[in-house]
This record gives C-alpha cells, sequence and structure tokens, in this order.
C-alpha cells in the first residue's frame, strides 16, 4: 500500500507529474521516517512540507496545516488540483469529504467571504450585496435565526426595521401603520405599552405622542370632560397646585385654559365683596404698591376685577382732608409746572371728576391785577389782534367770559377813532360809507354805531347830490306838508319812505338852524336854500 506523507513529495514544482519517481520518494521518506522513529522526526517534515507549499500558492495555514495530503492529492495526483474552497468542499469533490451541507444558507459568494481556514464554525455571513426584501430567504428559523414567536405582527421585510450588523437596535417605520391601532403592538409584551403612571385615557397613542418618541407628547385635552382636570393634575400624574396657589375649590379650567397654566383669568364672579385683600396680600396675589394712596378701604371701592386701571377713586370719603394730602405729584397727580399761584385748595376750583373743565373764583383777585395770570403761560393772554392799550383787562373784559367785552371810551382822546376802528383791530368805515375825512365821533357815538347824527355844516352850499344820489344816501324829494314850504327844483324828484323820513330830519335841522337866527328872516331863506337838491 503506498503512503504519500513524505513532505519531499508535495513539492509539485520538482515532480512535474513523475509518478514512479515521486512513488519512489514516498517509500524513501516513509522509511526514513520509521527509521527515524518518533514525532519530533515527523514534525520536522511537515513543517518542511508547509514551508514548501507555498511555492504552490495555496499556503497551508489553519486546518489545512493537519490534513494528510492525499486527501487533497488523490492517488498521488498533483496536478489539477483545486485551490479554491468550493473545489474541494463541493458537493461530489474527490478532494474533501466535508462540503456545505444542504441545509446551508443560499448563496454564491465564495467561502471565504464568510469561513476561514481554521474552522467552518463560527462564520460571520456578509450581507453585502443582497437584494433588499430577501431576508427571509435565509432568516425563516432553519436556515437562519427568524422571527420570534413574540415579534410584532407584520409583513414587512426584515430590512426595513433591522440591520445586517445586528437584530438591535432596530428602528420601526411607522409609515404603514394605521392610525389609532398603537396599541396592537405597544401592549407591553409586543412593544412597550403604557407606563404604571400613565394618565388614565382610552385614547390611542398617537393622539398625543409622535413616532419619533414618546417623550415630548402633548395631550389633547379636548378629550377631558370640563371640571375634571384634577383627574389627572394632582401633583402625581400631572402638574397640581403650587404651594402658594390662591386658596380655592374651583375646577382648574375655570381660570387656566389648556395652552398653558399663565396667562390665567381668574372669576371674581363669587367673592363677597370687599374681601378682596384676603387675595391680594402682596403674596399670593398683587397687593397694593408701595406708593399707593393712603387709604383702609376695601380694594373694590375703586378698583374693577378685569383690571387694576383704571382705577375709580371715591372722593366721598375725603371730608376734612385736604386735596394736596394725595395730590403732591407723588401719590396721585398734584400742580402742574405752569399751574397759575395760589394757595387755595384745590377743590376751590378743581372737581373730583375731572381736572377740567376747572372754574377759577376770581372773588379774591385784586381789581387790575388781571396780568398776572392772563399772560399768555398761566392763562390766557392778549390776542395778537387785541387793541393796544395799557389798560387792565377788568376795564373790560368780566371774569365769566371774555365775550361780550364792554370798551371804555372815556380816555380816548377826540378824532382818534380811526386809530382802533380801522377795520383790522375794530370795525372801521364800510364800503358804501359816506366819503368824508370827518373823525367818527363827528357823527357816530361810542355807545353805538347808529343812530349816527351826519352835521352838515361843513357841506359846501349846492354839493348835497354829491351824497345824496340815491345810493350813498337819499335823492330830492317833494317835502311832506310840515316841510316849511321847502319844494325841490324838479316835481318829478321822489324820495322812498326811508328818504322821506332822512329828508324831515334834515329839514327839521335847516329849521332849527333858522330859529337860532335874529328874526330878520336870513335863515329862513338859507334853509330854503340849503334843502333844494340841483
Amino acid at each position: 500500500m503506498r503512503t504519500y506523507r513524505s513532505g519531499s513529495v508535495c513539492n509539485i514544482a520538482n515532480l512535474r507529474g513523475a509518478i514512479p519517481v515521486a512513488a519512489a520518494i514516498l517509500v524513501a521518506a516513509l522509511v526514513f521516517l520509521l527509521a527515524a522513529g518518533g514525532a519530533a522526526a515527523q514534525s520536522t517534515v511537515r513543517a518542511t512540507t508547509v514551508a514548501e507549499h507555498l511555492t504552490t500558492g495555496f499556503p497551508l495555514v489553519g486546518a489545512h496545516e493537519r490534513v494528510p495530503c492525499e486527501t487533497c492529492h488523490v492517488r498521488g495526483v498533483f496536478k489539477g488540483t483545486q485551490k479554491t474552497c468550493e473545489g474541494c468542499h463541493g458537493a461530489g469533490s474527490r478532494g474533501s469529504s466535508v462540503t456545505m451541507p444542504q441545509a446551508h444558507v443560499p448563496t454564491t459568494q465564495p467561502c471565504s467571504t464568510c469561513h476561514n481556514t481554521t474552522t467552518f464554525a463560527g462564520a460571520k455571513f456578509n450581507h453585502l450585496g443582497q437584494p433588499a426584501g430577501s431576508c427571509t430567504t435565509c432568516h425563516n428559523g432553519t436556515t437562519a435565526k427568524g422571527k420570534t414567536p413574540n415579534h410584532l405582527a407584520t409583513a414587512a421585510s426584515c430590512d426595513q426595521c433591522h440591520r445586517t450588523t445586528g437584530w438591535v437596535p432596530v428602528t420601526f417605520n411607522h409609515s404603514a401603520v394605521v392610525p389609532g391601532s398603537c396599541a396592537s403592538c405597544h401592549n407591553g409584551s409586543n412593544a412597550k405599552g403604557k407606563s404604571a403612571t400613565h394618565l388614565p385615557t382610552a385614547a390611542a397613542c398617537d393622539t398625543c405622542h409622535q413616532t419619533s418618541t414618546w417623550s415630548g407628547a402633548k395631550y389633547d385635552h379636548r378629550l377631558a370632560a370640563p371640571g375634571s382636570c384634577l383627574t389627572c393634575h394632582n401633583g402625581t400624574t400631572a402638574k397640581g397646585k403650587s404651594a402658594n396657589h390662591l386658596p380655592t375649590t374651583a375646577a382648574c379650567d375655570l381660570c387656566h385654559r389648556t395652552t398653558g397654566w399663565t396667562p390665567a383669568t381668574f372669576s371674581h364672579s363669587g367673592i363677597a365683596t370687599g374681601t378682596c385683600a384676603t387675595c391680594h396680600n402682596g403674596s399670593l396675589a398683587k397687593g397694593k404698591a408701595s406708593n399707593h394712596l393712603p387709604t383702609t378701604a376695601a380694594c373694590d371701592q375703586c378698583h374693577r376685577t378685569n383690571a387694576w386701571t383704571p382705577a375709580t377713586f371715591s372722593h366721598a370719603s375725603v371730608v376734612a382732608t385736604p386735596c394736596a394730602t394725595c395730590h403732591n405729584g407723588t401719590m396721585a397727580k398734584g400742580k402742574a409746572a405752569n399751574h397759575l399761584p395760589t394757595t387755595a385748595a384745590c377743590d376751590q376750583c378743581h372737581r373730583t371728576s375731572g381736572w377740567t373743565p376747572a372754574t377759577f373764583s376770581h372773588a379774591s383777585v385784586v381789581v387790575g391785577t388781571c396780568a398776572t395770570c392772563h399772560n399768555g403761560s398761566m392763562a390766557k393772554g392778549k390776542s395778537a389782534n387785541h387793541l393796544p392799550t395799557t389798560a387792565s383787562c377788568d376795564l373790560c373784559h368780566r371774569t365769566d367770559s371774555y365775550t361780550p367785552a364792554t370798551f371804555s371810551h372815556a380816555g380816548i382822546a377826540t378824532g382818534t377813532c380811526a386809530t382802533c376802528h380801522n377795520g383790522s383791530l375794530a370795525k372801521g368805515k364800510s364800503a358804501n360809507h359816506l366819503p368824508t375825512t370827518a373823525a367818527c365821533d363827528q357823527c357816530h357815538r361810542t355807545s353805538g354805531w347808529t343812530p349816527a347824527t351826519f352835521s352838515h355844516a361843513s357841506v359846501a352850499s349846492g354839493t348835497c347830490a354829491t351824497c345824496h344820489n340815491g345810493t350813498t344816501a337819499g335823492q330830492g324829494v317833494e317835502p311832506p306838508a310840515d316841510d316849511g314850504g321847502v319844494r325841490p327844483v324838479s316835481p318829478d324828484q321822489r324820495l322812498d319812505a326811508g328818504d322821506v323820513l332822512a329828508y324831515r330830519d334834515h329839514a327839521r335841522d335847516v329849521r332849527d338852524l333858522s330859529q337860532r337866527d335874529d328874526g330878520t328872516g336870513q335863515g329862513v331863506e338859507s334853509r330854503s336854500d340849503h334843502c333844494l337838491l340841483r
């Protein structure tokens, strides 16, 4: 029986397929080994064989170091020996009895992709190149580990949630999950469910939670019945009343909103009148400010429940207390910087309903001192178009109003009317005034423009028609019976009713002149001539 254990015969490069020579060498090597007898010699030969095998391009490493040469070189045939794993370990191979089992993972990848030469066990499968969604081809519970009995019920491919590096951690894709069906998996067995301290609710998980994380959940308070806040907001399940909360048995939602604890709107509807300070004491709720008016009155006498301001102060209880006790510019509004200089109490002029309008009492004001206040700064003074005068205000004006004013012409020099009566400062001549250069006071009186007495003394004889032209003054008339015998030059010249009256007055003036004559008749003649309209 031939043996091929000699290391020298494994030098394929030298043998070149020469079977007789190889056989001889093998026999010699066997005899040598037997003669040497001993494990040491045999080990030396084996080491030599492994070293020389490097020259073939197939190094003997791992388990291959211990495999007999004839396992691969059957019947001493060296030529054509396979160098790949599957060449020897394939089904029907003559080189090795250790072949890929039928239950092996179906793959077309080389053995060395997962296995090494030390042992077949502990192989690491390289998922590179595996088609997406084909995991169950191997992971079916037989060929490779598949779904566990408590796996989530799903028809999704493994690689939608798992990674090839390990089963866990796993990322579940909730995109295909029907809304409201979270508890199908999140029941505490298949997947994490409600905790022991979870809010009591029958709502679906996704009503409050997101698929990305449990934390940061927003509770939908629309599901909660009004007045049932304390079911959860008890300080354990959810935040409840703070230690400094107002003492109340009212439901949370009477004041608070589901969007946030603040701002809260307190309902004062059930609060007894005058008990504000029970809460508004500066600790439980805002109380009096440090600059509050000194008072023992209840808050609701001045303030309203909807806001601190505006507040309506009741002056009813202010009896003998001077206004300036509070109205000092600190506690309450006091005198303005431009206030009239006075030591009088506020309420002599002002009312409790408002600073304005104020009624100033001029009773204590000394006559002629108006301008002390009425200087245009403290109080209204002379206007820009006021008559030029140094007289005291109260000579013309009254304390109850600027108008009507009574101007005193007592100190006005005769003939200086036009100084003021120029149409700007005061009323002047009208557009249809008689053409004259005479001073106003020759005809008019200071008590009124009308009636006016025209003096014909300076009118030249024969110039009557200059004014008596029917526009400026009445035209020629046939005088009435008591005219003293005066007749117009032309009978067709007539006056209207108004001019008749004017003529009578004019004739009477002329008659008065004649009566002042010495009785020679010259006055009558002159009256006749004066009354003839030319």
